[in-house]
């Protein structure tokens, strides 16, 4: 079996682990594949046959990977999590499976990203799938530009330290976006952002070449539509329905006013005072 297809599939598991949202990591794993199509004319071991995009990578080893990596999550969120201290533990088994239970989570929360619900939280998944993105897309960009053969343990490294810092980062971000009372963006997702921007930074410097080749004129077409899709889509969603909908509502309210007869305001005036006197 080919290393990516177990890179793939358990990458992918993990990544469900920290998402904990199927319309999210599917989101996410079309995203990259189109992304894979779009920068073959930048990077060529982008280029692979349409199978091996959409049946192997997305359905197969992403698909797979994504269906068990959830099924994980509601494993997890169902599993009662009752923590006792070491020395109360009677058994040397038990005290050894309390050890390796200390790498494994405190408590599970589910998360519910509900995108639409809020112009904010909109626009912040939006720019949450550019950076996730961005630090896929790191992976391949590195590895090309500063020579780095793909066996090479630091390409292993930093695929599992944004794994574990990720997960933390993650919990972190939806925090600040599903708590009210947290007005704070996490020490964690700073740091991540952070390292993201600056390998970015490293490609740009060491390969400018590379990065600003032109894209192809169709290419570029599909990315202006799809720009302008969301755009249009994002204020039609946040404004337009929405001043509708409230227009409608009014529309409706001023009918059952009117159905329920005139307001004599002047009597409704003098019982307001009435009240006020007693």
């Amino acid at each position: 079996m080919d290393g990516f297809v177990t890179v793939h599939f358990f990458g992918w598991w993990l990544k469900a682990l920290i998402l904990r949202d199927y319309w999210l990591c599917t989101v996410l794993s079309i995203m990259f594949e189109v992304l894979e199509y779009t920068l073959e004319h930048q990077l060529p071991n982008f280029s692979e046959c349409w199978w091996d995009h959409w049946i192997m990578d997305a359905l197969l080893c992403n698909g797979l990977g994504i269906y068990l990596g959830m099924r994980t999550c509601e494993y997890l969120s169902m599993k009662p999590y009752r923590w006792s201290g070491m020395w109360n533990i009677p058994t040397y088994k038990g005290k050894l499976w309390r050890i390796a239970l200390q790498f494994s989570p405190y408590s599970w929360t589910d998360f519910d990203w509900r995108p639409t619900d809020s112009l904010k939280r909109w626009l912040a998944m939006l720019a949450f799938i550019a950076m996730f993105l961005l630090a896929e897309l790191g992976t391949f960009y590195l590895k090309f530009i500063l020579w780095i053969p793909p066996p090479h343990f630091l390409c292993l490294g930093r695929l599992v330290f944004f794994l574990v810092a990720g997960g933390v980062a993650m919990r972190e971000t939806f925090e600040f976006l599903d708590n009210p009372k947290c007005k704070k963006f996490g020490q964690q997702a700073w740091i991540i952002s952070a390292i993201i921007v600056t390998e970015v930074l490293i490609v740009l410097k060491f390969d400018w070449e590379t990065v600003t080749k032109p894209f192809p004129p169709h290419v570029a077409l599909f990315w202006i539509l799809g720009a302008l899709a969301i755009l249009i889509w994002t204020i039609w969603h946040f404004y337009v329905k929405r001043l509708w909908n409230w227009h409608v509502k009014r529309i409706i309210r001023d009918k059952k006013r009117l159905s329920n007869g005139p307001v004599d305001v002047y009597a409704t005036r003098v019982r307001a005072n009435k009240t006020k006197k007693q």
